[in-house]
C-alpha cells in the first residue's frame, strides 16, 4: 500500500530485539525511543506520566502531515482493516476499495469543542467544562468529515486540538482563563 511501518517503543534496543524474537519476528524495523527517555513518544503526545507509552498508531503521509492517530489501550490490537481503510482514504492512488468520505455539516453555535480521543488538552478541556457543567458539541478531527481542515483553515494551517469555536470565537488550545472570560 506504498507505506512504511515502523514500531516506536520506550525500551532499550535489547528488550526491542527479545520482544521481536518472542514473536518469531517482525518484518518491519523497531526503533528505540529510551534515550533520552520517552523523547519521541513525549512529542507525540502519547508518554505516560510514569514513562511508559501509550499504544498509539499514527499515520503519517508523504508531506509529513499527521493524518490520522488511533490510541489503543495497551493489551488491545489494533484492527489492521482499519488502517488500511484509513490509507486507502488518505491516498486512494494505492489501490482496494476506495473508502466513500461522508460530507456532513459541521455543529456551529454554543460550544464546539475540535479534539481527538487521544489528547491529553482534550482530557482536561472536558474535564473542565463538565466539572462547570457547561453543555458542549464534541467533534472528533480524525473522524468527523472536514473537522480537521476546518481547525486548519481557522488555526493558519496547523492542527491544534482542542479548538473551541464558542458562538463564533475562536479559542486554540485548552486556555482555561480565556475560556472562564467568555463563558462565565
Amino acid at each position: 500500500m506504498n507505506a512504511q511501518v515502523l514500531g516506536i517503543s520506550v525500551d532499550h534496543v535489547p528488550a526491542l530485539k527479545a520482544w521481536a524474537e518472542s514473536l518469531g519476528g517482525v518484518n518491519y524495523p523497531l526503533l528505540s525511543d529510551f534515550w533520552p527517555h520517552g523523547k519521541v513518544a513525549k512529542k507525540y503526545g502519547v508518554l505516560r506520566d510514569e514513562g511508559h507509552s501509550e499504544r498509539a498508531l499514527f499515520i503519517i503521509d508523504k508531506r509529513g502531515m499527521i493524518r490520522y492517530i488511533d490510541v489503543h489501550d495497551i493489551d488491545n490490537q489494533p484492527d489492521n482493516e482499519t488502517l488500511y481503510a484509513e490509507i486507502r482514504r488518505i491516498d486512494p492512488d494505492v489501490g482496494g476499495e476506495p473508502v466513500d468520505e461522508v460530507k456532513a455539516e459541521l455543529p456551529s453555535g454554543g460550544i464546539v469543542m475540535y479534539c481527538s480521543k487521544w489528547c491529553h488538552d482534550c482530557k482536561k478541556a472536558r474535564e473542565w467544562l463538565n466539572a462547570r457543567g457547561l453543555e458542549y458539541t464534541e467533534v472528533d478531527v480524525w473522524t468527523f468529515p472536514g473537522a480537521m481542515d476546518q481547525v486548519r483553515r481557522w488555526a493558519d494551517g496547523k492542527l491544534i486540538t482542542p479548538t473551541f469555536d464558542i458562538d463564533g470565537t475562536r479559542v486554540f488550545d485548552f486556555k482555561p482563563e480565556q475560556l472562564a472570560d467568555l463563558l462565565e
